[in-house]
This record gives structure tokens, sequence and C-alpha cells, in this order.
């Protein structure tokens, strides 16, 4: 795995730069699959721990200050969020639940599971995950279980730090080898780790870029 990645030109950045500076709708939210939009466009979901910065940086993404609320509602936690991207649509992006809530009942642990399984082994369209780590932690065991299911899924996805202004570099690289190091253990894992900040923008043109690039697989 490498910190660079050459295929992301000028040209793909300015074009995904474009796409996000315009149309970007909310669409839905799923509770239960019966409720999942018809699959007519490719979708780039984003999974993470809860307070990971999944909200912030699908905001950072698109160029909208709250398209993608962080809710402390516990029921909608467990849904599905979608988002449309450009007009015509080109693609949706998908707000997974956040995951690793340490006062989860076990109900609601396991509908979520149920629920993300079953959206990540049924749905053709689905192009690409990211999942989010906090630069600050690094893979706690509720990543690593999240990057096997989507092993089992036959899911591919890439693993992206977040938060890394608040990190040290020094510390930030340990944190990157780390991750790179155990990533490579996981078959449906993108040979390449992105690093950004929602907060300073780092990374976030480049990850814009491979969204794009993802969806259309």
């Amino acid at each position: 795995m490498s910190v660079k990645d050459d295929r992301y030109d000028h040209d793909l950045i300015e074009e995904a730069r474009k796409l996000f500076s315009g149309r970007v709708d909310f669409l839905l939210s799923a509770p239960q699959l019966q409720f999942l939009p018809e699959p007519d466009f490719p979708e780039v979901a984003f999974a993470g721990r809860s307070n990971v910065g999944k909200s912030s940086l699908i905001n950072a993404l698109t160029g909208r200050k709250a398209i993608a609320r962080a809710s402390v509602t516990p029921g909608r936690t467990q849904e599905l969020n979608f988002f449309e991207i450009g007009m015509p649509t080109q693609f949706r992006l998908v707000d997974m639940p956040g995951y690793g809530f340490a006062k989860a009942p076990v109900k609601v642990v396991e509908r979520w599971k149920r629920l993300v399984r079953d959206y990540l082994r049924g749905r053709a369209v689905l192009k690409r995950t990211l999942v989010l780590v906090d630069s600050r932690h690094g893979l706690k065991p509720v990543d690593i279980e999240m990057m096997t299911m989507l092993d089992q899924a036959a899911v591919g996805y890439r693993v992206v730090l977040t938060k890394t202004d608040k990190v040290k570099a020094s510390a930030l690289e340990q944190t990157r080898d780390a991750v790179e190091a155990i990533s490579r253990k996981h078959p449906a894992c993108y040979p390449y780790l992105h690093l950004t900040s929602a907060e300073k923008g780092m990374g976030i043109a480049e990850l814009r870029a491979a969204v794009l690039a993802d969806s259309r697989l």
C-alpha cells in the first residue's frame, strides 16, 4: 500500500470537483431492505464507527455544511441514508449506520448487523465501500469485524483515515503503517490507504476522484 496514487490525475480530480459542486440531494432513509431505492444507479457506501467523522467527511466531499448530519436519535442511526449526485443522477452515496456503540442494546446491534450484512451481500449496484478509521485510534476490533464482513460479502473497499490533522506526524505514520499491515491481510481491501482531514481539506480532492472512479466500475 502507498500514500500516493498517481491514477487520480488532474483531469479526474477536476471532473469530480465539478460533479460534487453540482446537485447533491438527500433521497431517503431505509430502516429495512424493503425501503431501499430501486437499484437504478451505482452506489458507493460509507462505513465507520460512531464519531469517526463520517458525516463531516461526506459534507467535505460534497462541499456542503450539513448534507449529512450526525443524529442523536438512536433509531435514526440504524438506517441507510441515500444521497444522489449529479444532474442527471450519476451515482449515489450511501451513509451506513455508525457502529461501535458501547451502550447499544444487543438487539439493536444485531438489527444493525443484519441490515448491513443483507445490504452488502444483495446490492448488485454497490461498487465500493469506504471504511473510515479515526487516525487518533487506528483499527479497532469492530473495524476489523466490518472489514471481515466486507471480505465475506466480496465487496471491495477502501480504508480511509480521518481526522489526520488531530495527530502528530510521527504518530500518524505509525498508525498508517499499522493499518496498512493489517489491511494487506484482507482480500477485498483496495491496496491504497487514504489520509484525510475534513476540517483542513487534506486528501478530500483525491478521495472525491476515487469515489467518482469507483462509481464507474
